[in-house]
């Protein structure tokens, strides 16, 4: 067997190994995605206990208190003020209850005003890109995961309805340290249920969702009390389901 025979047969072999590799990797990335679809068609009826993003924050709160707990509550969509309905669709995405899953404008408007500060400081993310994120993903503003979540978004859009969406959204999100959902956090703030926020304690809850833990610690922040006062003046044309 000559030198270029046996060099060919490698070639053969390593391209068939390659072939494999990537073969056996695509496999694993649809069931993968398989896995994921089932646990949305799951939360879709039954109601999240834990969230990727809650074990993520109790394994740091832990690392400072072995005994900490989350604050978490869940109060089904009726039982949600609608105030706080209106001020978070007016404060994270005006366009949720007719878009697709995705606010095109707002992207493009978050790209222009990143070129313009010269760093990222806005997102464009709809409320089920950021529930997607929330329930099975990281804080890591990586390429993958920002394919991800827009997989998970197309697969939470196409099974649950809107209201399905913003219900699970205001069960789960972080809105304080240690603080989930819209149950835990009136009564973390305010002392109230859900059910009994006004519409200025809803608009200053929707102003910290960006920033809770930040806005938990200095609740004065005049930023914060700007951010409300414009939520509230945007409420009243807020679509909600």
């Amino acid at each position: 067997m000559t030198g270029a025979s046996v060099i060919a047969r490698l070639g053969r072999g390593l391209s068939r190994l390659i072939f494999g590799l990537f073969v056996g990797l695509i496999g694993v990335l649809f069931l993968y995605q398989l896995w994921l679809f089932g646990w949305v068609l799951w939360w879709g009826q039954v109601n999240p206990g834990m969230t990727r993003f809650m074990d993520i924050r109790l394994e740091e709160l832990r690392t400072r208190d072995p005994a900490a707990q989350l604050k978490k509550q869940w109060v089904d969509y009726g039982n949600i003020s609608p105030q706080l309905k209106r001020a978070v669709v007016a404060a994270e995405d005006d366009l949720f209850v007719e878009h697709g899953g995705f606010d095109w404008k707002g992207i493009q408007r978050a790209i222009e005003k990143n070129q313009r500060r010269g760093k990222i400081v806005a997102g464009g993310s709809t409320i089920s890109q950021q529930l997607a994120k929330n329930l099975f993903l990281t804080p890591d503003k990586t390429p993958w995961r920002k394919a991800q979540e827009a997989i998970v978004t197309l697969m939470i859009e196409t099974v649950w309805s809107k209201r399905r969406i913003l219900e699970v959204y205001l069960n789960v999100i972080e809105w304080g340290v240690g603080v989930f959902g819209a149950e835990a956090a009136a009564r973390h703030y305010y002392g109230v249920g859900a059910a009994r926020l006004s519409a200025e304690q809803a608009a200053r809850l929707a102003g910290m969702v960006p920033s809770p833990r930040f806005y938990d610690r200095n609740r004065n922040a005049p930023g914060l009390a700007n951010r409300a006062a414009a939520i509230r003046r945007r409420m009243a044309a807020a679509a909600i389901p």
